[in-house]
């Protein structure tokens, strides 16, 4: 049985407004410069601490600390809103629901918390078809393998069954250190040319085109 495992933002929904909106929150409550919309739509993916010490370096712990809260303070005030900006890219739900009818055993790794994953899947109607789910909130984020290792482990499968599909150089290299395929798009927040330099095995430019890449890849 193949294992495919799914990043969230930036894969399977488009969860930058959030996430530029709760940065740039933050930043103001804290009073610390916003490094700009570009740099965090580079860092999604990565847990929520260490994006914040990317785009802060020159910050104290407590300053870190103190944007985490914040951070977090303003995404859930979004969370609560009638229409959260976070929708789905074309063709996800269908694909998705196509390919567990198919028989693939489905995942999720993200740099999401297992709260947050959860309210994403609800909101959009997938909270059924997801057999792992691996979060920040579960061990070291991307690019460490844990994530992939935890997926393949709770479902039985092997490195050389499994597909990682994600949008950033994080996705990509956490792949490479699983020993697993790695299946970059073109639709999240890193630059193609950047996940085909990290290493990527195929690249799509729509989520119906993976169903072609796993049922023609010979294990």
């Amino acid at each position: 049985m193949k294992l495919i495992v799914f990043d969230c933002d930036g894969t399977l929904v488009d969860g930058q407004h959030l996430i530029i909106d709760a940065m740039q929150s933050a930043c103001r409550v804290c009073d610390t410069a916003y490094p700009g919309d570009e740099a965090i739509r580079q860092i999604v993916g990565l847990s929520l601490m260490e994006a914040i010490g990317i785009c802060h370096p020159g910050e104290s712990e407590a300053t870190h600390l103190a944007l985490k809260d914040a951070f977090v303070a303003r995404f859930q005030e979004l969370r609560k809103l009638d229409d959260v900006p976070e929708p789905l890219f074309d063709g996800v739900k269908e694909v998705i629901e196509s390919l567990s009818e198919a028989g693939y055993l489905l995942g999720i790794a993200t740099g999401k918390s297992r709260r947050g994953l959860e309210i994403t899947l609800k909101n959009h109607g997938l909270s059924d078809y997801f057999l792992t789910l691996n979060t920040a909130d579960d061990g070291p984020g991307k690019p460490h393998p844990s994530m992939l290792l935890n997926a393949m482990q709770d479902v039985g499968a092997m490195a050389e069954n499994t597909f990682m599909i994600g949008d950033t150089t994080y996705d990509i290299h956490m792949a490479q250190a699983a020993k697993v395929r790695a299946v970059g798009v073109t639709w999240g927040y890193h630059e193609p040319e950047k996940l085909m330099q990290a290493g990527a095995d195929h690249m799509i430019d729509h989520i119906s085109h993976l169903r072609k890449i796993l049922d023609e890849t010979v294990l």
